[in-house]
């Protein structure tokens, strides 16, 4: 990893009444437009569901790398974050995110030290902690060891 700070860039343009397109250097353009709730295609990105995926990728990734950390064995997770935008303080914003982990662990010995990397993970997922709104995680362990 390099030193921080770490510096992202994205640039999103677009015209009058068509989808957005977002870019950053190497990677895939993005189309992204509102949700159905605003008007939107609902058939595309939104910023709305990106924040969401942007949760849940950082916080699997966290997890990968506090398992790998910890020598847990584990085959597949399984993470889902579902955002509520309300209108709070006379600002519309997310006001919870619940991140639903589900995690398949090899062994049943393991139950113990897979909860605690999901709630490390949790903990130092960085795009959760950079957020306002409240954050929550529920987690899911099911064992193939039985």
């Amino acid at each position: 990893m390099s030193q921080f700070p770490h510096t992202y860039t994205v640039t999103v343009a677009g015209k009058p009444e068509s989808s957005l397109t977002a870019k950053a250097e190497n990677l895939p353009a993005l189309d992204v437009a509102p949700p159905s709730q605003f008007g939107g295609p609902g058939d595309q990105w939104s910023p709305e569901a990106l924040l969401m995926a942007s949760v849940a990728s950082c916080f699997v990734l966290s997890f990968r790398a506090i398992a790998t950390a910890s020598k847990l064995e584990w085959s597949a997770i399984e993470c889902v974050a579902v955002g509520t935008l309300d209108s709070a303080n006379r600002q519309v914003q997310f006001t919870d995110i619940l991140t639903k982990a589900k995690l398949q662990i090899l062994a049943t010995e393991n139950i113990e030290a897979a909860r605690k990397a999901l709630k490390k993970a949790g903990e130092t997922c960085f795009i959760s902690n950079s957020l306002l709104c409240q954050s929550n995680l529920e987690c899911e362990i099911i064992s193939s060891g039985d």
